[in-house]
């Protein structure tokens, strides 16, 4: 065979391997660049008030990212790309997914280094300390200890590195991106580009006195820690064992002449409502429905039902939180969905659901109703309306009467950046109402009404890429203001420091029950 006839071949089967690409050609990612911006305009419900709070324009932001974009040499590269694109929107609830048929990641080996950091937020700029240690660490790591500040990591600095992370990671507020960029950072996963890691994980890490040193450590497949990650410093209060729900744990108080309860707020799970009731049931029948209520939710998540469980938490009428629809060329196909899961939903469970009070039917009705008659007018929003309908119909005032049976004491609850979605639907309701005094720092500030999920193809092919998500909704706080990137600020602000982290609760219990004491 002649050298010519050699290199044809060559040519041919690299171009046959080029074809086999799943990353499409320059032309093909310039038209899915382009698809995925126009449709961001049509379909995302932005929020103006948190582009405002970081000081961009989300469209712009993205226009950014288009020669990176286009320049992608691979399926990695593409992958990592559109996951810039979609952070660049500053939202926590949009995630990316690879799907089949599209883009392919290469396989890493992920772990966890046996190190956590939290931030300090008490300085002007914010560091991270050692918040958590593995109990089983390598000899060269022993000499880390807690509160430790950290300064590079694989030796690039640390304010380097997390700029870096924040450019593919989804937050809504800073304060919430610093958290989980601290309870992550040890982490070893396909979340960010496999370039950010090495073998080991190694550390500059300064100690209180001002000397430096470096640790090096493993990722490993599991990790006991030595604190863990949450705090339940609750002095004077101990736990009911037999109040065993999925939402949130009962503390009673030890001292007899103490009339408040506790509840650490895990999340707003589906035993809430069930919960809740319990909860009141129990207090009826030990005559404490007149106790005042401490709610640690700086650990909190999301969920729903958050205002039914408020129903019953407070002795005064509240205004619930709201949504909106952004109308736009995917409206009828989510209307199609969500019917055919409320269907599917209401043959198998009678119509029960648990973000719903009623059968399902409020919402039906609504999406069926205005928000079709709206998208036949041009509308760009539909009408605002309690929250998903789900303990109001569509068309009401608002407001939330307690329930039947309910507490009448006074309320107080903790906040902090970590969780959001309904979490900052439940601050929202707490603070906009004024129902509690609230202690801490303002929740991670991420809640949308609605979101759109769809497998992204090439426009020019019909290739498939991946999963790519919108948000088309907003959601209202009981004050008019759009929640998303917007978390109420709590009455006593108490930053996280690496010299408080350690006292944090008790340091906040101490503060409620003063409160309490002095508002009697």
């Amino acid at each position: 065979m002649n050298c010519k006839r050699i290199v044809f071949l060559v040519f041919i089967l690299s171009s046959f391997i080029s074809l086999a690409q799943n990353h499409g050609t320059r032309e093909d990612r310039e038209a899915l660049f382009d698809y995925i911006l126009s449709k961001t305009e049509d379909r995302e419900a932005r929020s103006s008030i948190k582009e405002v709070n970081f000081g961009i324009d989300v469209l712009e932001e993205m226009e950014s990212v288009r020669a990176e974009f286009l320049a992608a040499q691979n399926d990695t590269d593409l992958y990592y790309a559109i996951q810039k694109l979609s952070a660049k929107r500053k939202d926590r609830h949009l995630s990316l997914d690879v799907i089949e048929g599209g883009l392919v990641l290469p396989e890493i080996d992920k772990g966890q280094a046996p190190i956590r950091f939290y931030p300090d937020f008490g300085e002007d700029e914010v560091v991270f300390f050692v918040a958590d240690l593995g109990t089983s660490i390598n000899k060269a790591s022993k000499k880390a200890q807690l509160g430790d500040i950290l300064l590079s990591v694989n030796g690039e600095p640390i304010a380097d590195y997390m700029n870096k992370v924040s450019e593919y990671t989804r937050f809504s507020t800073w304060n919430n991106f610093y958290v989980r960029f601290g309870y992550s950072l040890g982490q070893k996963s396909d979340k960010l580009p496999p370039s950010f890691f090495k073998e080991d994980l190694t550390l500059t890490l300064k100690k209180s006195n001002g000397k430096t040193y470096e640790v090096t450590l493993p990722y490993m497949d599991e990790v006991e820690w030595q604190r863990g990650w949450v705090d339940k410093s609750y002095d004077g209060f101990k736990k009911v064992e037999a109040f065993k729900f999925d939402s949130f744990e009962l503390y009673v108080p030890t001292d007899k002449k103490n009339k408040t309860l506790l509840l650490w707020w895990y999340g707003f799970r589906g035993d809430l409502p069930e919960a809740s009731d319990a909860l009141v049931e129990y207090a009826s029948a030990n005559d404490l429905l007149d106790y005042d209520l401490i709610i640690d939710a700086i650990n909190s998540r999301g969920g729903s039902q958050g205002a039914y469980a408020l129903a019953r938490l407070t002795s005064v009428p509240f205004r619930t939180t709201g949504g909106n629809l952004k109308l736009s060329d995917i409206t009828s196909d989510f209307i199609d969905g969500y019917t055919d899961r409320y269907l599917s939903r209401k043959a198998i469970m009678d119509g029960e659901g648990r973000e719903t009070e009623d059968d399902g039917t409020w919402a039906i009705d609504w999406l069926h109703g205005p928000v079709l008659k709206g998208l036949a007018a041009g509308q760009e929003y539909s009408n605002n309306t309690p929250f998903k309908c789900a303990h109001l119909p569509h068309y009401s005032d608002w407001m939330m009467p307690p329930a039947d049976k309910h507490f009448t004491g006074k309320m107080v609850a903790f906040f902090g950046p970590w969780g959001g979605s309904h979490l900052t639907q439940f601050s929202s309701m707490l603070i906009d109402n004024q129902l509690a005094y609230t202690i801490g720092m303002p929740d991670g500030g991420y809640s949308n009404t609605w979101e759109w999920e769809e497998d992204l193809v090439f426009p020019t092919t019909g290739k498939p890429v991946v999963s790519f998500m919108w948000s088309i909704g907003h959601t209202i706080r009981p004050n008019g203001q759009v929640a998303e990137g917007n978390p109420p600020m709590v009455d006593e602000y108490i930053p996280v420091t690496q010299k408080n982290y350690f006292t944090y609760k008790s340091t906040l219990v101490e503060k409620a029950l003063d409160w309490l004491k002095e508002s009697k």
